[in-house]
């Protein structure tokens, strides 16, 4: 039976091999020293132990020294122990250096970590970005309702991308301008006939103030017309000053029917009082008699009188006492 010691030896010793290789990368060191990066064998080892991939750094070391762009190892490693993405940083590095804009490493790390992407923000900072508003509602002076649609062009400001306000910043100001400048028309067709007023009007306000983006243009997409808002103003107030006129009405008609309620109870009461008076005068004739106030011939005349009275009511069609309505 053959031994399998040596088998055991060789097992290992390819184990072995295999750490060593894991913690001292010479094909990346190889790589470093063909591309003239300046990276020691000892410091790649020392990476592993920093919990720092060594791919990461000498692949963005090597990107740098080819693009001409000298970077600190150090810097690198701290960046990346820091959150940052540095394949993304180095990118941004070398875009902004062969566009000629200004951008430092210091400056590219700072956007990196406050959570913008940097690469991304040197793109957008060569090739403008279009963005679309949303509709955007406004009234001119004549009453009538429009509906705008603009198209805002910005590239990054690079300078105030840390601390800039965002795109939803931008669109919130521009919708702000467009609705400024409508009403600001006395008439929607005016704003028809010449919709880039709008553009010149709001691009001089100044809007990318505080952003992290330049407004290059803004550029009106589409004009809808709405709605009368004006007119169903009108029709609106108009239904108000009708229900408050008949309002007042009603309260006149219910005050004149209290009135009238009133002056009957004052007619009653007073008819009361006639009757009482009148139920009075048969005791005071006889008083008057008992007396010696008056004769049987001033009785007689006080009689036809009030017969001629009630004959002549009743010839007139008029009752002899006024009745209840």
């Amino acid at each position: 039976m053959p031994s399998i010691g040596p088998f055991f030896l060789v097992a290992g010793i390819f184990v072995l091999l295999l750490i060593v290789l894991y913690f001292v990368p010479i094909g990346l060191w190889f790589s470093a020293l063909v591309s003239h990066v300046q990276v020691s064998l000892m410091q790649l080892f020392l990476m592993r132990f920093r919990k720092v991939p060594p791919s990461v750094i000498v692949r963005a070391l090597i990107e740098g020294t080819k693009a001409g762009i000298k970077l600190d190892r150090d810097k690198l490693e701290a960046h990346y122990l820091a959150g940052g993405r540095v394949d993304r940083v180095v990118h941004a590095l070398v875009s902004a250096s062969k566009a000629n804009i200004d951008l430092t490493f210091n400056m590219a790390t700072a956007i990196d970590l406050a959570g913008r992407d940097v690469f991304e923000a040197v793109q957008m900072s060569v090739n403008p970005k279009v963005i679309d508003t949303p509709p955007v509602a406004a009234v001119a002076k004549d009453g009538i309702q429009l509906i705008a649609k603009a198209r805002v062009t910005v590239r990054a400001n690079i300078k105030q991308l840390v601390g800039g306000a965002g795109e939803e910043t931008v669109l919130a100001r521009v919708g702000e301008g467009i609705v400024s400048s409508i009403g600001s028309s006395e008439s929607h067709k005016s704003v028809l006939e010449n919709p880039d007023t709008i553009s010149k009007l709001v691009l001089n306000k100044g809007l990318d103030a505080g952003t992290a983006f330049e407004i290059l243009s803004i550029d009106i997409a589409d004009i809808d017309i709405g709605k009368n808002i004006g007119a169903g103003l009108q029709m609106d107030q108009a239904q108000a000053d009708k229900n408050i006129a008949q309002a007042r009405a009603e309260e006149r008609r219910a005050m004149a029917v209290a009135l009238e309620q009133e002056m009957k109870a004052k007619a009653q009461e007073a008819r009361a009082k006639v009757i009482e008076a009148e139920a009075k005068i048969p005791l005071a004739i006889a008083d008057a008699f008992r007396n010696g106030n008056i004769g049987v011939m001033d009785y007689m005349k006080y009689k036809n009188i009030i017969a001629d009275t009630q004959m002549r009511e009743s010839i007139s069609g008029e009752s002899a006492e006024p009745k209840d309505d």
